[in-house]
Order: structure tokens, then sequence, then C-alpha cells
């Protein structure tokens, strides 16, 4: 569990989270550099903008992330189902070679005997 003082934007707290230290650190340090940047804007002129508007492109960075994940996965999933109807169809075209094979071969005896 860890600790984390946020002293960010005009205001200052501590939050305790399931997380470790290392890791809320390393959160706070990377939504300052998004403050940051927005601060730069020259439209957004109070902290709350400033963290509203952080809060928005942090939504949309995960968005896109997720929704990458989502492609890659049905992507995924589809190469799966398209290299299962090969092998299933693979497997059909050797069931056929072998049922074929062996009709041979039992007419070959057929004559033999």
């Amino acid at each position: 569990m860890g600790k984390l003082h946020i002293n960010l934007l005009g205001t200052s707290f501590t939050i305790q989270a399931s997380e470790d230290t290392e890791y809320l650190t390393k959160l706070l340090g990377y939504y300052e550099r998004i403050t940051k940047d927005v601060s730069k804007i020259n439209s957004v002129k109070t902290p709350l903008q400033t963290s509203i508007l952080s809060g928005i492109m942090l939504c949309d960075e995960l968005y896109k992330e997720k929704t990458k994940s989502a492609e890659l996965t049905k992507a995924n999933s589809s190469n799966a189902g398209r290299n299962n109807n090969d092998e299933s169809e693979e497997k059909s075209r050797s069931d056929e070679e072998v049922k074929k094979r062996t009709l041979e071969m039992i007419d070959k005896i057929n004559k033999v005997l």
C-alpha cells in the first residue's frame, strides 16, 4: 500500500492507494507532464480547466490504446480462425487422399485375389 503527497494546480493533499509508492510517483510525474503541456495552451486559464483537459487527454490516450488492443485481439482471433479453417481444410484434403489411396489399394488387392 502506497502513499503519495500531491501538490499540483494550486492544491495539496495526500492519497493512500493499494499500489506501491514508486508506481504512484510515476503516475503523478506523468500527470504533471500532461498538465504542464496543457497549461501552455493560451485558452486554458484556470487550474480546473487544466485538470479537466488533462483528464480528457488521458482518456483519449487510454481509449486509443484500448481500441488498438481490441483490434489486435480481433485480428489475432480472425487469423487463428483462418488458421483453424486452413488446418481443417488441409485435414479434409488429407482425409480424402487417404480414403482415395485406401480404395485404390483395396481395388488392387481384389484384382490379385
